[in-house]
C-alpha cells in the first residue's frame, strides 16, 4: 500500500481510488459509491476546478498574471533562468526535493489537502520542461506510420495505452519523478490486495445490470498486468487467468453469447475494455489454449453483441446508444470497449469481425461520444456523467493512438480544448493527463496529480513527467458554463485552502440530458471552514421504476423526492414541480481575481462575483417573473442569495443541509452547526410572512403519486430549511454568514438592498 497519505489504498473506504462513480443526476458531482451510500454528495471542497484556462479566456486576468515564456524578464534585461536541459534537470530536482504537494487526503470529501507555504521556488506557473535525458522524459514512440490506418497496428506488443517503450522507460521515470513513485506503490499494494480476494461474484444489479462486476474485473486485470509487467512474476498472470476463467464460466451468467448482460451495453462495454487489456498486456505470458480463450471470450461475449447491437439502434433495443444524437457516457463506454477488444485481437482472428468492429466504432464515436462536451466545457448529460465518458473517452482515444498512430479526431472533434476543461476533484478523470499532453495545458496534468484517483495503471502511461509547477498559480477563482443547456458558475475564495469557501449555482434546460438531470433550476450549494453547508442529495435508486424511461413533464422519474423540485435547494410555488420546457437565462459578473503561486492567499478587500438566472420559464403562468441569484460580499467572506419574484401562489424557499439548525424566536434567522463550525442565516428586510422553518428530507404528504412508483430513497441526517412566503411581488434575500475564526461581529456586513437585475459588482459594497 502507499505510505503517503494524500492516497487512498484499497483498504480505505473507497477502496483503490476506482476511478468509476456511480452516476448521479445531480448537476456537479456523482453519486456515492454503490452499497455506499452517504446524506448527500459533497461537492468540491474547497477545490473544485471549473475553470477555463487563460489560454481560452485571452489572458489571465486579475490579481496576478503570469507569461511561461521565460526568455525575458518583466523589465526586460536577459533572464537567466535556465532552459532546455538545464531547464528540465532543475524542474525534476525541484519536484523531487518538494516530493507530492498535499500532505493527505481529506478522508470525508476525497479532497487534497496543501500546506500552507509561500514556497514559490516550486509553486510556480505550470510548464512542460522537455529534456533528452530519458530518465525525465517519455522517449519517442518508435512507431509512426506516415499514412496511419485503423486497421494496421503496430507490430510489437502491448500495444493498447502502453507500448513497449514505455513500460522500458518507466523504471528510470519511477525513480526521477516522487508523483510515479507513490502512484506505482499504490498499485502494486491494490493489486495484493485484489489478488488476496476470492474471484468476483456474479451479481446482477437490476437495470444497472453487472456493471459493477465488470468494472470490479476490469481494474483488477489491469493491476495484475500492471505489476507482472514490472516484476516478471508469473503469479499475477495466474491470478489474472483465474478472474478470466471466473468471467467466462458457467456459474458467471448465462451460459449463452449473453453472458456479459448486452441488454445493459455498459457491461459489455467494461468486460471487452477489461479482457482487452488482460490479452494485450500479457500477450508474451498466455499459452495459445489461453489466448484463444480469451479471444474467443471478446469475441462471443463482446464483438458480436457489438454487431447486434449496431443493427438494432431503436430506443427499445441493446443498441439504442449507438444512435448519433447520444452523445456522452453510453456511447463513449460502450465503443471504446469494442475498439480495445477488436485492437487486441486485430491480426489474431481471421474472422473479419475486428476490421468489423473498428470499421463501425469509430465514426460513431468521433461523432458522438467526441461531442458529449458542450459548447462551453461543460458535459450534456450533467457533469456528473463527465467523469464516465471521458474515462471511456479517454481509453479509445489513446488505444487507437498507441495501436495504430493516430486518434482519427477522436480529439480534436468540436471545440476540442474545450473538452478538457472540465475537472474537478470529485468527478476527476485520469483523462486529463492525456488531454494536458495533447492540448498543451500542464495545469490539467499538475491539477489531476494530486487527487485521490490518479494511481491508476493508465495514470502511469498518460502523466507526462516533464510538467512543473502549480496548476493554481494564476488560475482565477471564478468560472461561468453559458451553454444553454448546461448553464451553472462557480466561485471560491482560495484554490487551496480546505476551510475555503465555494458557491455554485445551475440553471439550464431540463431535458436532453439523457433523463439524467433534476428539475432544479436555481439549485446551489456552499462550502466553507472545511464543511459542505449546503449540498445535492444526488441520485436516486437506479433501479427505481420508470427512473430513467422518461423525461416529459408527467415522467414517473419526477415523483422521486431526489428528482423532484422540492428535493433540490430551489424555490417552490404553489408546491409544484418546476416546467421541464424552461429556457433559462443567465448573467454574471467577477473580479477575476486570481490566486498567484502561494498556497497562502489572502482575498483582496474588493473581490467578488456573482451569478444570476432569469428562470420564470420554468414555473407555470401563476409566475409573471423570477430572478435568482448568489453572490460573495466581503471579500468573499459572505454569500448573499437572493430571489426576486412576481406570483399570484405561496412560495417556499428550500435548501438541504447536514447541519443541526436552531431557527430564532423571530423566525427570520437561523444557526446552522456542524461540528465546532457554525454559520448565520438570515431574511434581509424580511416582510410579515416570510418565516423560516425546518423539516425532513421527504416528500409532501400530498405529493402525486401512482402505484407503479418505488419507495423513495431514504435522507437520513438531512434537514431542509424553509422560507414560505404568500402570493405577491417579494425580494427575498437571505445571508449566509460562516463564523469564520477570529473574525469578529464588527467584521461582518449587511448588503444594502439592490434588485437582481441591478447587480453588479460594486453594487453591494456600501
Amino acid at each position: 500500500m502507499s505510505s503517503n497519505p494524500a492516497y487512498h489504498n484499497a483498504n480505505s473506504p473507497y477502496g483503490s481510488g476506482d476511478p468509476y462513480y456511480s452516476a448521479s443526476t445531480g448537476y456537479i458531482t456523482p453519486a456515492p459509491m454503490k452499497r455506499r451510500v452517504s446524506n448527500w454528495v459533497k461537492i468540491g471542497v474547497p477545490v473544485l476546478i471549473v475553470v477555463i484556462v487563460a489560454a481560452v479566456l485571452g489572458g489571465v486576468l486579475g490579481s496576478r498574471a503570469h507569461n511561461n515564456n521565460k526568455n525575458a524578464s518583466a523589465s526586460g534585461a536577459a533572464d537567466t533562468s535556465p532552459t532546455g536541459e538545464a531547464a528540465a534537470s532543475n524542474a525534476a530536482s525541484v519536484k523531487n526535493a518538494i516530493g507530492v504537494y498535499p500532505t493527505a487526503t481529506d478522508s470525508l470529501y476525497l479532497l487534497p489537502i496543501y500546506p500552507s507555504t509561500t514556497n514559490t521556488a516550486a509553486f510556480t506557473s505550470p510548464t512542460f520542461n522537455p529534456s533528452s535525458n530519458s530518465a525525465l522524459a517519455w522517449p519517442k514512440d518508435p512507431f509512426q506510420p506516415a499514412s496511419p490506418s485503423i486497421t494496421a497496428v503496430r507490430s510489437d506488443r502491448p500495444r493498447l495505452i502502453a507500448p513497449a517503450y514505455k513500460w522500458q522507460a518507466l523504471p528510470a521515470l519511477i525513480a526521477s519523478d516522487p508523483y510515479l513513485k507513490v502512484w506505482n506503490d499504490t498499485i502494486f499494494g491494490n493489486a495484493t490486495a485484489y489478488y488476496n480476494l476470492p474471484v468476483e461474484k456474479y451479481f446482477m444489479d437490476g437495470s444497472s445490470g453487472i456493471l459493477d462486476n465488470a468494472r470490479e474485473i476490469k481494474m483488477r486485470l489491469k493491476a495484475f498486468a500492471y505489476v507482472y509487467r514490472m516484476t516478471n512474476d508469473t503469479k499475477w498472470v495466474d491470478r489474472a487467468w483465474s478472474e478470466i476463467q471466473n468471467a467466462v464460466s458457467d456459474s458467471f451468467g448465462a451460459n449463452n453469447e449473453t453472458k456479459w448482460n448486452p441488454s445493459h451495453f455498459l457491461d459489455v462495454g467494461e468486460f471487452t475494455a477489461g479482457f482487452a487489456i488482460a490479452y494485450d498486456w500479457l500477450y508474451d505470458q498466455w499459452t495459445d489454449d489461453q489466448k484463444g480463450t480469451i479471444r474467443s471470450s471478446i469475441i462471443t461475449y463482446g464483438l458480436n453483441q457489438g454487431i447486434v447491437a449496431i443493427n438494432n439502434t431503436n430506443s427499445q433495443s441493446w443498441g439504442w446508444w449507438y444512435a448519433p444524437s447520444i452523445h456522452g457516457n453510453w456511447n463513449c463506454v460502450s465503443n471504446a470497449g469494442l475498439t480495445m477488444g477488436a485492437l487486441a485481437i486485430l491480426n489474431d482472428d481471421n474472422s473479419g469481425i475486428a476490421e468489423q468492429i473498428l470499421g463501425l466504432t469509430l465514426p460513431s464515436a468521433v461523432a458522438a461520444c467526441a461531442n458529449g462536451v458542450s459548447s462551453d466545457g461543460s458535459w450534456e448529460e450533467t457533469h456528473a456523467y463527465w467523469h464516465f465518458g471521458t474515462t471511456g473517452h479517454a481509453e479509445m482515444s489513446a488505444s487507437l493512438i498507441s495501436a495504430t498512430g493516430s486518434d482519427y479526431g477522436m480529439l480534436d472533434g468540436q471545440q476540442p480544448e474545450l473538452r478538457a476543461h472540465r475537472f474537478s476533484t470529485t468527478a476527476n478523470a485520469n483523462g486529463m493527463f492525456l488531454y494536458g499532453d495533447h492540448f498543451n495545458h500542464p495545469e490539467y496534468i499538475l491539477h489531476q496529480r494530486d487527487q485521490h484517483d490518479a494511481p491508476e495503471p493508465n495514470s502511469m502511461f498518460w502523466y507526462d513527467p516533464s510538467v512543473s509547477g502549480a496548476f493554481w498559480d494564476g488560475l482565477p477563482l471564478d468560472h461561468f458554463f453559458d451553454d444553454p443547456l448546461t448553464q451553472w458558475g462557480a466561485m471560491r475564495s482560495s484554490w487551496t485552502d480546505e476551510n475555503a469557501a465555494f458557491i455554485a449555482m445551475k440553471a439550464g434546460k431540463l431535458q436532453n440530458h439523457q433523463t439524467h438531470n433534476d428539475l432544479d433550476l436555481g439549485d446551489w450549494v456552499m462550502d466553507a471552514m472545511g464543511a459542505r453547508w449546503f449540498g445535492e442529495l444526488g441520485s436516486g435508486d437506479y433501479n427505481s421504476e420508470q427512473y430513467f424511461n422518461s423525461d416529459a413533464q408527467n415522467a414517473e422519474r419526477w415523483l422521486y423526492y431526489r428528482k423532484r423540485t422540492e428535493g433540490q435547494n430551489a424555490l417552490l410555488v404553489n408546491k409544484q414541480n418546476q416546467l421541464v420546457t424552461a429556457s433559462p437565462t443567465v448573467a454574471h459578473g467577477t473580479s477575476n481575481t486570481t490566486q498567484g503561486s502561494s498556497t497562502v492567499f489572502t482575498v483582496p478587500s474588493d473581490s467578488t462575483a456573482f451569478w444570476t438566472t432569469d428562470i420564470q420559464s420554468g414555473y407555470d403562468g401563476n409566475t409573471s417573473s423570477y430572478l435568482r441569484g448568489i453572490r460573495f460580499i466581503n471579500a468573499r467572506k459572505q454569500v448573499l442569495i437572493q430571489d426576486d419574484i412576481t406570483s399570484t401562489q405561496p412560495m417556499m424557499w428550500r435548501a438541504h443541509t447536514n447541519a443541526t439548525v436552531s431557527v430564532d424566536q423571530s423566525g427570520t434567522s437561523a444557526t446552522l452547526t456542524i461540528g465546532t463550525s457554525t454559520l448565520l442565516l438570515q431574511i434581509l428586510n424580511p416582510t410579515s410572512d416570510m418565516k423560516i422553518s425546518t423539516g425532513p428530507a421527504v416528500r409532501f404528504p400530498d405529493d402525486p403519486a401512482t402505484p407503479a412508483i418505488s419507495p423513495d430513497q431514504p435522507n437520513p441526517g438531512v434537514t431542509v430549511v424553509m422560507i414560505n412566503m404568500d402570493a405577491g411581488t417579494k425580494s427575498l434575500q437571505v445571508l449566509l454568514s460562516p463564523q469564520w475564526p477570529g473574525m469578529s461581529q464588527s467584521d461582518f456586513k449587511t448588503p444594502p438592498a439592490v434588485g437582481l437585475g441591478s447587480w453588479t459588482l460594486t453594487s453591494h459594497d456600501s
